[in-house]
């Protein structure tokens, strides 16, 4: 994640607008605009076809990691890569089979077989449609920046990491051809911007490899491609609660997971095009997209960081048109042009895939200089994140372990926010201890409330004052009345003042009912 908007929306905007009038954000995610204009149509028919291309081998390879045929990851990111460019909330994010989703479905294949597996993904997108329609996609709101930076992080190691094996125990070939790509990937931009520089390292490479007959690892070497077109596949399983009991908890995590997968992607992608997206439009529409897959047969999946990434930061797409051409392209390419795409040097896609982690990754979060001026517990949220989703190779459990720790030092740091002060004043012609509470009392800032005041030292008459604090939960009541009740056992009169409407509904609908006669 950039260390800036402004010049991030810049530099991105600079690979498609070139001597064209500027496109304010929102008007280069137009489709009719980009329509009319053959520049921007251009690089985003380019995109798609790049992320095709770069789509083949990894829908391979998740296929692989859910024990299915190569043709179900395929299918699956043909249907949710169009599914999601028509009904989606969030323009040029790419979607399709994923490795989340195979490593969470992959035991249901194994044990139970195909139709029950695509009787899960049937399930999961339904209760996608469900989570949606009853707000989920609120609760991003609730995802501190730290954690999107550890979760930006973590994403672009796991990228390079999966990388790794195609460079372990191949032709020497592979490395001199591997370097040439990322010299395109890096440099290209700086002497032409109207073809993307990926394209030209696929282009390039592959040309190299079949001009000299290199020996090298291609795409086909990944498993068979599909030679005829997706056809309407309904699960025979039983309709029953013991089929349910077994697809449902591996339905309802691949819900989850493929859900905040897409919701972080699409927050990412926000930021880099300076723009704002439908994340309920999205939930609802990765839940269709994921119907769509299962009667087609293919595994279901969520947004791709990677390959977005490739469409959005490397060839500069902006519109539903790339994420619609990339499924349309990828079919094309692996029904008709099979023998073609199979020839591509795995190399090639490796470079851009180095690329993209490299581009991803947020450099100045791990800055000296910024990690001086950090506060300590933000960047333990960002390690935290970053550590648990490498270690787990489950983006969605680091971004659940970044909230609770971040959660956990809010936690401690607000509960040192509330203060106690006591006077001795002479009311009412008596000696009375007066404390004035400052601070927002909730159930980590109340916890120690009750040792702030000198019960048997007080005089006769104490009042409390509440003035400067505000009652949030039932622990705050529950605290107070711990208070109140210690100073009745020494037999001496307390006065609560200064409560707010809303404190005040809220300890007369609670107070004296959460002791439990203590």
């Amino acid at each position: 994640m950039p260390s800036c908007p402004h010049e991030r929306s810049l530099d991105l905007a600079s690979t498609t607008t070139g001597t064209a009038p500027a496109l304010t954000p929102e008007q280069r995610q137009s489709v009719r605009r980009t329509l009319r204009s053959p520049r921007h149509l251009k690089t985003e028919v380019l995109a798609g076809l790049v992320v095709a291309l770069a789509l083949i081998p990894e829908a391979i390879a998740f296929s692989i990691i859910a024990g299915v045929d190569p043709r179900v990851g395929l299918f699956a990111s043909f249907t949710m890569a169009v599914t999601t460019a028509v009904l989606g909330g969030r323009p040029a994010m790419i979607s399709a089979a994923t490795g989340a989703v195979a490593l969470v479905i992959a035991p249901l294949m194994a044990s139970h077989g195909i139709e029950y597996f695509i009787a899960a993904v049937i399930l999961a997108g339904v209760l996608q449609v469900v989570l949606a329609l009853i707000g989920a996609a609120r609760l991003m709101r609730f995802i501190p920046r730290s954690v999107m930076v550890g979760f930006v992080n973590a994403l672009a190691v796991l990228i390079f990491t999966s990388q790794v094996p195609e460079l372990i125990g191949v032709p020497w070939a592979v490395y001199p051809l591997t370097l040439l790509g990322l010299a395109i990937v890096f440099l290209f931009p700086r002497v032409s911007r109207a073809v993307p520089a990926p394209l030209v390292a696929i282009v390039v490479i592959t040309a190299l490899v079949v001009t000299f007959g290199t020996e090298v690892p291609t795409v086909g070497d990944k498993g068979e491609l599909p030679d005829a077109l997706p056809s309407l596949f309904f699960p025979d399983v039983p309709l029953n609660l013991e089929t349910l009991e077994i697809v449902a908890p591996y339905a309802l995590t691949m819900a989850l997971v493929g859900l905040l997968e897409s919701l972080m992607t699409a927050k990412l992608v926000d930021d880099i095009t300076d723009t704002r997206s439908n994340k309920t439009r999205e939930s609802w529409a990765q839940g269709v997209a994921n119907v769509v897959s299962g009667l087609f047969g293919g595994m279901g999946g969520c947004a791709m960081i990677g390959q977005t990434m490739i469409n959005v930061k490397a060839s500069g797409a902006r519109t539903r048109i790339s994420t619609f051409l990339a499924g349309v392209f990828l079919l094309i390419l692996v029904v008709t042009l099979g023998q073609v795409v199979a020839v591509i040097p795995m190399a090639a896609l490796v470079a851009i895939m180095i690329f993209v982690s490299w581009a991803t990754f947020d450099w100045h979060s791990v800055r000296p200089a910024t990690l001086a001026r950090m506060p300590v517990p933000e960047t333990l949220v960002m390690l935290s994140t970053v550590v648990v989703t490498v270690w787990t190779h489950n983006l969605a459990l680091g971004v659940i372990i970044g909230v609770l720790v971040a959660m956990v030092a809010f936690a401690r740091r607000v509960a040192h926010f509330v203060t106690v002060d006591r006077e001795l004043e002479q009311r009412d012609g008596r000696e009375t201890a007066v404390y004035t509470v400052h601070g927002e009392l909730f159930f980590a800032s109340s916890n120690d409330l009750y040792t702030m005041f000198d019960y048997a030292g007080d005089p006769q008459h104490v009042v409390i004052d509440l003035s400067d604090s505000h009652l949030w939960d039932a622990s705050t009541v529950a605290a107070l009345d711990s208070v109140t009740d210690k100073y009745a056992h020494y037999g001496k009169d307390v006065e609560v003042a200064g409560l707010n409407q809303a404190s005040r509904r809220m300890r007369v609908r609670l107070g004296g009912m959460l002791s439990g006669g203590h």
